[in-house]
């Protein structure tokens, strides 16, 4: 059994049981019964009619436990996870007379809420345990997941920016439409048909569109789908697509290009093995101590274990617990916050790793509308990520 140890400040419960990687995170049931048996409304938030499925802000009321009707609703959801989804997609998508159809040849799926990013992650660890996997498919599924009506909470925009270094403000940062709209992503890739295995998948890139400005008041309607499956010299490659829509006008389009790795090479183009350049004079330097790792799992929903548990990395080949990939752009474009244009597109290729804890040195140049941006080690110069905005 492993155990659990609370440090200073830059230590934050540095281990997990297998136990505890498995069924986390959760909630505390006991004082949710109390609160039932006291009349409170029997509904946890990730069950009831709301669409935000993230934990609640520190000082907010405990949820309460799951009524009857939660339970029922609880059931329906793990029968929705484990039922093969080509199956329900046919089922869902039986169109009605005239109806045309779509041209991508993909099936539509509404779903009535944002799924829960922690149930989604327990069934992709037990995945993993030794005679629960199951084939993969050949080809990325055909099926397009849509949810609408998606609020932004304040509470939780502002603990997103000071996560990430964002000024408090009612704009939303380009990659918290990511976060807002990634349980929806994670339901995809947590399908039986998902040729990549989420557990171990490696995320390194992604290109996020901005069209125009988009405000914390606003309401989302949000859409993913997978594409371009490819090979890589280490595995297979992909892409998962996330739009946000406001009255039926895109605002917002994320592509997160994804890793599977493979015993063999997949045959993809291989990478430039020649010397690596010397890094951009550094313009800024950052201490990631391992609560960045911690903080943005709770804003994100991303709990993947390789960043937020020492064992949990090394179950997936890490030595440490590494940061989110997603975090690392967010900073970024926190530090050039107030020279963006209004429109823009940032894509982002990250390479190695940023170990927890580490200190990162973040560089810059351009002008107008157009930057080149990247994130090196400032102890010897590797290279964590690279990024335009254009």
């Amino acid at each position: 059994m492993a155990w659990r140890k609370q440090q200073p400040s830059e230590e934050p419960a540095a281990e997990l049981s297998v136990h505890e990687l498995i069924e986390g995170p959760t909630q505390d049931l006991t004082s949710a019964r109390n609160a039932l048996r006291a009349g409170a409304d029997p509904r946890p938030a990730e069950l009831g009619t709301g669409t935000d499925p993230r934990p609640a802000q520190p000082g907010a009321a405990e949820p309460p436990a799951l009524s009857s009707e939660a339970t029922q609703d609880l059931s329906a959801l793990a029968g929705d996870l484990t039922h093969d989804l080509s199956a329900a997609s046919r089922s869902a998508a039986t169109p009605t007379a005239g109806a045309p159809g779509r041209p991508d040849g993909r099936v539509r799926v509404e779903l009535g809420r944002l799924p829960a990013p922690g149930a989604l992650y327990r069934r992709a660890l037990l995945g993993v345990l030794p005679g629960t996997g199951r084939r993969r498919g050949q080809d990325v599924p055909e099926v397009e997941l849509t949810v609408g009506g998606v609020t932004v909470d304040p509470g939780h925009l502002a603990d997103y920016d000071r996560v990430c270094g964002f000024r408090l403000a009612d704009r939303l940062p380009a990659t918290y439409l990511h976060v807002l709209g990634f349980p929806l992503a994670l339901r995809l890739m947590t399908v039986p048909e998902f040729p990549i295995p989420l557990t171990g998948v490696v995320h390194v890139a992604n290109r996020i569109t901005v069209h125009r400005p988009v405000d914390a008041g606003e309401t989302v309607d949000f859409r993913t789908y997978a594409e371009n499956l490819r090979p890589h010299e280490r595995g297979r490659q992909l892409d998962v697509v996330l739009v946000g829509s406001i009255a039926g006008e895109e605002v917002w389009r994320g592509v997160s290009t994804y890793l599977g790795k493979g015993r063999s090479a997949g045959g993809g183009p291989r990478r430039d093995r020649g010397d690596r350049p010397a890094p951009p004079a550094a313009s800024a330097q950052w201490r990631v101590t391992p609560r960045v790792g911690t903080d943005y799992a709770r804003v994100s929903g991303d709990h993947n274990p390789i960043h937020t548990s020492r064992l949990g990395a090394r179950l997936f080949g890490f030595p440490g617990p590494i940061a989110h990939g997603m975090w690392s752009k967010a900073r970024c474009l926190a530090a050039l916050e107030g020279r963006l244009p209004e429109a823009y597109t940032v894509d982002v290729a990250f390479k190695l790793p940023v170990p927890l804890p580490s200190t990162v040195a973040f560089s810059a140049g351009g002008t107008g509308t157009e930057w080149d941006f990247a994130l090196h080690s400032a102890r010897d110069g590797r290279p964590h990520l690279v990024g335009t905005i254009r």
